[in-house]
């Protein structure tokens, strides 16, 4: 799979938890929460726009950054 990065308005520790629990939900999706620069790194075979609405489902602003090389 690719490694798709996403960026997501995360504040704390609770947004990050929202972010796990709609992911986890999705299923088929490995991922990485980097809290700090607010980046999410998702291993997955859906495809990105399934992935972005999956994000947004947190009620954070969020958007695609790109393929992310290993």
């Amino acid at each position: 799979f690719q490694k798709h990065e996403f960026f997501v308005d995360m504040t704390c520790e609770g947004c990050s938890n929202a972010v796990t629990r709609v992911l986890h939900r999705l299923g088929g999706v490995n991922f990485d929460i980097d809290l700090p620069n607010k980046k999410v790194y998702i291993d997955s075979e859906h495809n990105v726009d399934t992935l972005l609405e999956t994000l947004k489902k947190t009620g954070k602003n969020a958007s695609y950054l790109g393929v992310k090389s290993a």
